[in-house]
């Protein structure tokens, strides 16, 4: 890890729920007046009240910024204004709804990204969001409620925090708030209980919080003990290299959409393996200028997300792509991979050249997993 994202670690906060109405802002405001009591500075940089009252007192006595006022398609939209933020610099800014998408003329698109230049400046900073808005859980939460999620923050983000605050309440619990008119205007209130806040959605996307606290908490305990672990004098092993236990996933890069599901999985069991992760994409032609424009385009957004996810990516030429893999995994000491079942017929199986098929064939000391898209068609959010 290296300096800067050690400094960040020790300045980030997320206070991490899943769905709305659960009392993460509220739960962030209480524990802002109480730093203020210890002689903190603290200010809000950016709150979304939702019109409740209870969550709208919790802020009062704490300095809010003004907004930054910015003019879309003849409507002026209030963004958070990370220069005045940054004017300011005070030891704590509140910065609520991490996953937010800023609108096109902001300096930067996402609202996570402003918190990246906040975290930099050396200020504290803590943030709010719901499980279901973490990228590594997108196609999971799409199987599981059928809600097709449009704002995600990359892991690696919240991998940075130096503490996962868990915001808590059952699902009844949840449901009374809505129906009392707590979390929405009673217009929205039914579509609403039709819709996402079905009780099924709200258990698994429950479980599936407390599970992703764990393992954050899981990843900082095991980033501590290996920190204290390499200040002890110890006699080096004389029979395992230094990295030769480590796990090293391979994701194996194509132009079908899938890819980006497996990209998502391969990262999320990346992280609980603590292990190195690279994307790779195989193509037969002497360059990659010579693929075709659309493959081409594809496979660029596939690369760079992947890259967003703090994947290293290659890129290698190879007439037999499913060999060209499994020698580069060898060769690179990996020891899964993962690939997207092959979209190929019943001919191209019989003549040997389902690739997929190949490298299960080929790669009998590595062990493959081809990783299902079980994708369904969203509903609405």
């Amino acid at each position: 890890m290296s300096e800067s994202d050690e400094t960040q670690r020790r300045k980030l906060k997320v206070y991490l729920g899943y769905a709305a109405g659960v009392g993460k802002t509220f739960q962030m405001l209480s524990d802002a007046q109480a730093a203020t009591q210890r002689g903190l500075d603290v200010v809000i940089a950016y709150f979304e009240p939702h019109a409740r009252p209870d969550t709208i007192a919790q802020a009062a006595g704490l300095e809010m910024l003004p907004r930054r006022q910015i003019e879309y398609r003849n409507r002026v939209f209030n963004e958070m204004d990370t220069d005045a933020t940054l004017r300011r610099k005070p030891d704590i800014a509140l910065v609520d709804e991490l996953a937010h998408t800023n609108v096109p003329g902001s300096e930067r698109s996402k609202r996570w990204e402003d918190v990246q230049v906040l975290l930099e400046a050396g200020i504290e900073v803590w943030t709010t969001m719901n499980v279901q808005h973490l990228e590594s859980l997108y196609d999971q939460i799409w199987q599981v409620t059928g809600i097709q999620v449009r704002e995600t923050v990359p892991d690696w983000v919240v991998r940075r925090a130096a503490e996962i605050v868990a915001v808590d309440v059952t699902p009844d619990a949840l449901l009374n708030r809505l129906k009392r008119g707590a979390i929405y205007k009673p217009e929205v209130i039914e579509k609403a209980l039709s819709g996402f806040f079905k009780t099924s959605n709200l258990g698994a996307l429950r479980e599936m919080t407390l599970r992703q606290a764990a393992h954050e908490v899981d990843l900082r305990q095991t980033a501590y003990d290996e920190t204290s672990d390499a200040g002890l004098s110890t006699a080096p092993s004389q029979d395992v290299p230094g990295d030769a236990a480590k796990e090293r996933i391979l994701i194996v890069v194509t132009a079908d959409p899938s890819t980006a599901m497996l990209i998502r999985r391969g990262r999320r069991v990346a992280d609980y393996l603590h292990a190195d992760c690279i994307a790779l994409f195989v193509h037969r032609t002497p360059t990659v200028t010579e693929l075709p424009a659309e493959e081409r385009h594809t496979l660029e957004k596939h690369l760079r997300f992947a890259r967003s996810l703090q994947m290293e990516t290659r890129v290698v030429a190879g007439i037999d792509i499913a060999r060209t893999v499994v020698e580069f995994a060898r060769s690179h000491q990996v020891t899964q991979v993962f690939v997207a079942p092959s979209r190929g017929g019943l001919r191209e199986r019989l003549l040997g050249r389902n690739f997929v098929e190949n490298i299960v064939r080929l790669a009998e000391d590595l062990q493959v997993t081809v990783v299902a898209d079980r994708s369904r068609r969203p509903a609405s959010s």
